[in-house]
């Protein structure tokens, strides 16, 4: 079903493309719009998953962006303030990278979110976490507006996108309590 929906998005954002004007198309204009929210993946952390001894509550220990990675938070943040978007809710994994990236955004305070930990090693966990982010979300006012920063493995599983690493995916909850891909956003860093 969510691949049906996803490909219907596909179809209509090319039918949009046709007829919108340019300024419509606009991830940041999309982006300020009440109610649509972002999942971002973290900043740039070299490598694949976590090291063997890895523990949620050691640093040392995970794969923890570097300083291009540092610069692109950063540099994200502070494009995502140009442009006059306000954050309401700044959610994050519990894992380093993420916590390390949503704190430069410096978007306002940063609230751990165990739903948006990387399922990588543990797959099985993806449904539920999936489910407990949408639920998050649909619990948000309406208007509101959140950046949640995790990994590749959720933002895939909520979307179908394989975003890379900064990347910025706008998304809104639809009333049949989905998730709607509205745009992407690669901020120039």
């Amino acid at each position: 079903m969510r691949s049906i929906i996803i490909m219907l998005f596909v179809f209509l954002g090319l039918l949009a493309g046709r007829t919108a004007h340019a300024s419509d198309q606009d991830p940041w204009k999309i982006w300020s719009k009440p109610g649509v929210h972002a999942l971002m993946r973290h900043a740039i952390a070299p490598g694949t998953g976590d090291p063997a001894a890895f523990k949620l509550d050691d640093c040392n220990t995970q794969r923890n962006i570097n300083d291009v990675g540092k610069t692109q938070a950063r540099t994200t943040g502070a494009l995502i303030r140009d442009q006059g978007i306000k954050i309401d809710k700044v959610l994050s994994s519990q894992w380093c990278r993420c916590l390390e990236t949503a704190e430069l955004l410096n978007l306002g305070p940063v609230i751990e979110e165990p739903s948006l930990n990387s399922f990588f090693r543990n797959p099985n966990t993806e449904s539920r976490q999936s489910q407990q982010v949408l639920e998050r979300l649909q619990n948000l006012p309406k208007d509101s507006k959140a950046i949640l920063i995790t990994h590749q493995v959720n933002i895939t599983a909520l979307t179908g996108i394989f975003p890379r690493s900064g990347e910025i995916i706008l998304i809104k909850v639809t009333d049949d309590a989905d998730i709607a891909i509205l745009s992407r956003l690669m901020p120039d860093t």
